[in-house]
């Protein structure tokens, strides 16, 4: 039987109220607050970007492309933009953290060696590096990094500041976590020849790696503190970007101040911006309401955008995207019985995808339907193939009475229970949350679901202190590299919080990243995941989300992208007001 929106929502209720009751975690302390020292006054302007002449084998977007902001409009200087951000950074390091909470609120103080262009994405543009270079055999990248950067403290950024920070994203030393070491593989070494270059050797070509280099969270820290202690970017704001760290209220708010000397000229056009921490939907709908916030980054609901539309009427814009986000049930594959793919098969063939898709995509940002990557991306599986996955049929009888039939070959008894761990972010963990509890009631099983703020959840997950828990795959850009790297043994990636060893997959992952034929590569990508999701059942995807971003019409030159990790630095967003 389908779900239907109606009984979605009456179990909905009974799941929510269940929930009031389920244990939680205990309150945890948040990262130290701390401040950079000021740069001295007499420190010299940082020198003005440029581009230098565009080499043959990549072309970087133009300097004006990277300068000129889309707007219409001139840009106006000055004032303060509210945002609102859902939950708080877990730590403050970018190569550790894989959320929202700690982009949207530390993005604006750092700078990345490139970035990806917001007015023409997924194209790259120079950042830190002014300009770079392929070799014919593309087994070379060199970058060429500008002259004159300074950090937040005075102290100049050179190339060195950019090697040690890849080298620990590369190569994490002994108790610091590299979140996406994984994706790296291709990448034989970086090398520093002279303050003013940056050099990566591949181990085989990559057609991925300046995706890769343009990762929001490939923040530029600063080599000395790295050297004093690989932990400073946990607890300490350092960088080099478009605003200066002034103070974070746990609880409370995140705040941030122009650099008056930011290396891109007349940039940032805010004197400063202001994160809001609401978890709360209501509250958060309130803020952009009553004019306390223009904007939250990741977006509402339908009826949240619709409510703001009437309220508003021409002070509100609303911009929709696809998004590079879904959530995915994982398994913690060393407590019984998840340790038995067939219990894990189970569970994934027992949820009916398709009716909660319509059911949910009126309630919160959950759309579209697919695998580890983007439905609409250049690797989806069309839905003719889709529907031949285990756990994408929509004859919901027969595949539920296979579920069960594995549940009774494995030994697990009508009624057995488990706890879901899940975050406590309301869109759209929550309605998910519920959503897969319903559908698990359907094949006899008992679930409770216990729902954790952000560091307690993402704690849980690194000591795999869960049975099954909701995880994420929230990336930057459209890039298997990316997507699947989670899914790699714990050995090559720290992402991997079901705790499995699968060189079978090692090996899959190693060989499409290599393949250059891209219907090849496809094959590749779907075999990958057909071993994940099907066979293995080690984790499998929910439902995909649809970004539905309304905001203050003051706000000017923030495009809605298919990412909320990227264009969050706010250097070329301004205040109509």
């Amino acid at each position: 039987m389908g779900l239907t929106r109606r009984t979605f929502l009456r179990s909905s209720v009974a799941m929510l109220a269940a929930t009031a009751c389920s244990p939680t975690a205990a309150p945890v302390s948040k990262p130290a607050e701390t401040k950079p020292a000021t740069p001295p006054t007499s420190a010299p302007p940082a020198a003005q970007p440029t581009v230098a002449a565009q080499p043959t084998a990549v072309a970087p977007p133009a300097a004006s492309a990277a300068q000129t902001p889309a707007a219409a409009a001139a840009p106006r200087t000055g004032g303060e933009l509210q945002f609102i951000v859902g939950a708080e950074p877990p730590s403050f390091d970018g190569h550790r953290e894989t959320t929202f909470a700690l982009l949207h609120a530390l993005s604006p103080h750092y700078s990345l060696l490139i970035r990806f262009n917001p007015d023409a994405y997924p194209e790259v543009m120079p950042d830190l590096a002014e300009s770079w270079d392929v070799s014919a055999d593309k087994l070379t990248y060199t970058f060429k990094i500008r002259d004159g950067v300074k950090f937040h403290d005075g102290s100049p950024c050179t190339a060195r500041d950019i090697k040690a920070s890849y080298d620990r994203i590369l190569n994490p030393p002994e108790g610091v976590v590299s979140a996406r070491k994984g994706s790296y593989g291709a990448v034989e070494s970086v090398e520093a020849p002279d303050p003013g270059t940056i050099v990566f050797k591949l181990k085989y070509p990559s057609a991925a790696l300046l995706t890769l280099l343009a990762s929001p969270f490939n923040y530029i820290y600063s080599a000395d503190k790295l050297a004093a202690d690989q932990k400073f970017p946990e607890k300490n704001v350092l960088g080099t970007g478009p605003y200066k760290f002034v103070e974070y209220v746990p609880g409370s708010h995140w705040v941030g101040q122009k650099n008056p000397d930011y290396f891109v000229q007349g940039r940032p056009y805010l004197d400063g911006f202001r994160a809001n921490f609401i978890r709360e939907p209501a509250a958060q709908i309130a803020a952009i309401r009553g004019g306390r916030a223009q904007i939250e980054f990741r977006g509402f609901p339908p009826p949240a955008r619709d409510d703001l539309v009437r309220a508003m009427g021409d002070k509100i814009k609303v911009e929709e995207s696809a998004w590079i986000v879904t959530l995915i049930a994982i398994f913690n594959t060393e407590k019984a019985p998840f340790n038995d793919p067939r219990v894990r098969r189970a569970l994934n063939i027992a949820v009916d995808r398709w009716e909660g898709s319509n059911a949910l995509s009126r309630i919160t940002v959950v759309k579209p339907v697919g695998t580890f990557v983007r439905p609409g991306s250049p690797f989806h599986r069309p839905e003719s193939e889709l529907l031949k996955m285990e756990g994408f049929s929509r004859d919901m009888t027969q595949a539920r009475e296979e579920a069960r039939r594995l549940l009774r070959e494995a030994g697990v008894p009508d009624g057995f229970a488990f706890n879901l761990k899940n975050r406590d972010v309301p869109t759209p963990y929550e309605p998910s949350g519920v959503f897969l509890i319903d559908q698990w009631r359907r094949i006899g099983l008992n679930v409770t679901h216990v729902q954790q703020e952000s560091n307690a959840y993402l704690s849980d997950h690194r000591a795999g202190n869960f049975e099954v828990s909701v995880d994420f795959i929230a990336d930057y850009a459209d890039e298997p590299d990316i997507q699947l790297s989670k899914f790699l043994s714990p050995d090559r990636s720290a992402s991997n919080y079901s705790r499995y060893t699968d060189r079978e997959l090692d090996a899959l992952y190693d060989q499409q990243s290599r393949e250059t034929d891209p219907e090849r590569r496809n094959q590749l990508v779907w075999q990958f995941e057909d071993r994940c999701i099907q066979q293995m059942a080690y984790a499998f995807p929910i439902i995909w989300w649809q970004r539905i971003v309304p905001y203050s019409s003051s706000v000017k030159n923030y495009p809605v992208l298919p990412s909320h990790y990227v264009n969050q630095d706010l250097a070329h967003v301004w205040l109509d007001a």
